[in-house]
C-alpha cells in the first residue's frame, strides 16, 4: 500500500483537505517535507472505519531528519487526499511509531 500511496505523490497526485491546508500553514510543514516524509515514510496506524474513507496514518523523516505523521486516504481514491500531518510530540509517541499509553 505504502508503495502505491508514494508513487501517487510523486506524480502529485494528492490534495489537501482544508484542516490539512491550515495545519500545514501553521505548523510550518512545506510541501517538500510532506512529500519527502511519505518517499520515506511507512504506514504505523491504519483506520479503515475513518469519517473521510479508509485512511492511514505516515511516519517518515524530511531529508533534514524532521520526523512527520500524515494523514491521508487510501489510494482507492484519486486523488490522495491528505486528511491532517503534524511533527510528533516524542512524549506522546515512542520513536515516533507508536503511542504512548497514558500512565495515571
Amino acid at each position: 500500500m505504502i508503495e502505491l500511496i508514494r508513487e501517487l505523490f510523486r506524480r502529485r497526485e494528492y490534495e489537501y483537505s482544508l484542516h490539512a491546508l491550515n495545519q500545514s500553514i501553521l505548523r510550518r510543514i512545506s510541501t517538500r517535507e510532506i512529500e519527502e516524509a511519505v518517499e520515506s515514510g511507512e504506514i504505523i496506524e491504519e483506520y479503515p472505519a475513518d469519517k473521510y474513507g479508509p485512511s492511514c496514518l505516515i511516519f517518515g523523516f524530511t531529508t533534514d531528519r524532521r520526523p512527520l505523521h500524515i494523514q491521508c486516504t487510501y489510494p482507492e481514491r484519486n486523488p490522495v487526499k491528505v486528511i491532517t500531518l503534524y511533527q510528533p510530540d516524542p512524549e506522546q509517541w515512542i520513536e515516533f511509531r507508536r503511542r504512548r499509553l497514558n500512565e495515571m
